[in-house]
């Protein structure tokens, strides 16, 4: 189970993952971050410079966990400096436009160039943003879900002016990565016999799995209130 608070700073630290958002430039990566760490929301954002991140702790499984998330500058003049961000990272949010085709079409070289850096069994989401454009729709929801299921990845499509799905797409990847690790812990513990694991807090973990597409039946992707 898991808890939307936002954590009190003063609470004891289980995990620490970092997350990183990742996508062309002006396509709302920064508004979904404001939206997941702060409630808010500025129609008057500029645009990123370089790297910068945020944190929010919250409860999964009665164990608190501080995502670290990581809003990366989308133009091409800053790639070079954001791919040493990629390493560490055990989640992954690839963001487009629905409203714009060529930041759908510009995915695949950005996920190309994430798994170059990052862990291979990094959990990624792909995220179509600004669903409350629907009127102004120019990619299908149907061709983002192709996609995913072919790479594997979850799937969502937001509004981070609606605060639509915003929350369900960062906890889908902190809850997938939670699991993860947490098997990952249970049976490094059993492995040495001990019942009291090794806390992973603010360590890197290497993910011992593919990330999986969401199941039909649990994918919200196609709401785009």
């Amino acid at each position: 189970m898991a808890s939307g608070g936002y954590g009190d700073a003063s609470q004891k630290i289980d995990y620490v993952f970092k997350v990183v958002l990742i996508g062309d430039s002006a396509v709302g990566k920064s508004q979904i971050l404001s939206r997941f760490a702060r409630n808010e929301f500025s129609l008057d954002s500029k645009a990123t410079i370089g790297v910068e991140f945020q944190t929010r702790t919250l409860v999964i499984q009665h164990k608190s966990v501080k995502a670290q998330i990581w809003d990366t500058a989308g133009q091409e003049r800053y790639r070079a400096v954001t791919s040493a961000y990629y390493r560490g990272a055990m989640g992954a949010m690839l963001v487009y436009d629905i409203t714009k085709r060529q930041t759908f079409d510009h995915i695949p070289r950005w996920l190309e160039e994430l798994r170059a850096h990052a862990d291979k069994n990094i959990v990624i989401i792909l995220i179509g943003n600004k669903s409350d454009l629907e009127d102004q729709r120019a990619v299908p929801t149907e061709d983002a879900k192709e996609f995913a299921q072919k790479e594997e990845l979850f799937f969502l499509e937001t509004s981070a002016l609606g605060a639509t799905n915003v929350e369900e797409a960062f906890m889908t990847v902190l809850s997938e990565i939670f699991n993860i690790v947490n098997k990952k812990t249970l049976v490094a513990g059993e492995d040495q016999g001990s019942d009291n694991p090794t806390s992973l807090a603010g360590k890197k973990i290497i993910i011992p799995g593919p990330a999986q597409v969401v199941p039909e039946r649990n994918r919200m992707c196609c709401r785009s209130s």
